[in-house]
């Protein structure tokens, strides 16, 4: 059973109420991207049919509050490919309190303070940073297993930014869309990596993608300080969109942000975890997400000047640190 998050109050009331109904007893709860699909079949692999609900790291502490505030019936709540986000530890312990068994398998960075705030309250949590997230999840959950192994290599290659598979970016990019999360998993729990489907939907993603970035790079602006930082609105395919921006224009960090303040950020250097943090997100050093806190006055200059206040407050978050 798989379930998209909403934007409306109803979907998330739709959504809690079929946990809450639930007769699966495994709930996973991951991220939207190539990553967060092989996580997600890799769980299917072991345990068969599975709850999913699919979020954003914006969405991922409201989700882990609510989810945890629901009656746990000694099920497991799985989360996978999704960081620690503040009060993490007194949400993790409400939903054990609740009757949740919580199992936490991610690949972001975290301070040792974070890991032994979750490992304290009874969860079983671990973190490696050298793979993906999938790759996390087939060693604990299918260690040894041929499908799962080859699942994690391909998704770790376009994940980790390693592109020495072209299968592995076409999943990626197909990933992109959320409609496609669902049958891109269902393929790879079968070990399908590639098939007419996945070529064709990528060729269609293609052109989109490149009519994206050509958009969004034309509204770009750069600021130039200790590092070179490109920020652009976003037009579909974040990550395509930064490594473009790179690769023309040599900057530093890419920034590419929505109207309602979400932004994604890649770095050549480690801190995109660390800016991040700074605007309620994280991630990892080379990517990672945030939201700005937009004012009516922020919105306004971004959609005719397509500049604001936030992008100085970056640079200066940027300027100080080690």
């Amino acid at each position: 059973m798989g379930i998209k998050k909403g934007n409306s109050n109803s979907k998330r009331d739709n959504l809690l109420k079929a946990v809450s109904e639930r007769k699966i007893t495994i709930v996973h709860l991951s991220h939207n991207d190539l990553d967060a699909a092989g996580c997600d079949a890799v769980h299917r692999m072991k345990y068969g049919a599975i709850f999913t609900i699919w979020s954003s790291v914006g969405s991922f502490p409201s989700f882990l509050r609510d989810i945890g505030a629901l009656p746990g019936k000694g099920h497991t709540l799985s989360i996978s490919d999704l960081g620690y986000c503040t009060d993490a530890d007194k949400l993790v312990k409400k939903a054990i309190r609740n009757g949740w068994i919580i199992n936490w398998r991610d690949h972001h960075r975290w301070t040792d303070d974070e890991l032994i705030s979750i490992q304290e309250t009874g969860a079983t949590c671990r973190v490696d940073t050298t793979q993906c997230a999938t790759g996390v999840c087939a060693e604990d959950l299918m260690p040894n297993d041929a499908t799962a192994e080859e699942v994690a290599r391909v998704v770790c290659d376009y994940d980790l930014w390693k592109n020495a598979d072209p299968r592995s970016k076409m999943l990626g990019q197909i990933c992109t869309k959320r409609v496609n999360l669902n049958p891109v998993r269902d393929r790879l729990v079968k070990g399908i990596i590639t098939d007419d489907w996945i070529e064709e939907e990528y060729r269609t993603i293609e052109k989109e993608r490149q009519d994206a970035i050509k958009k969004s790079i034309k509204k770009m602006k750069i600021i130039e300080s200790r590092y070179k930082i490109a920020f652009a609105p976003i037009f579909g395919y974040p990550s395509e969109t930064a490594h473009e921006i790179r690769d023309i224009y040599h900057t530093d960090i890419e920034v590419i942000y929505g109207a309602n303040g979400r932004f994604s950020i890649r770095s050549n250097v480690p801190i995109s975890h660390l800016i991040a943090r700074q605007f309620s997100g994280g991630g990892h050093p080379p990517a990672a997400g945030g939201t700005f806190n937009l004012t009516l006055k922020d919105k306004i200059s971004l959609f005719f000047l397509k500049k604001a206040r936030c992008f100085d407050e970056l640079v200066q978050v940027a300027d100080t640190l080690p």
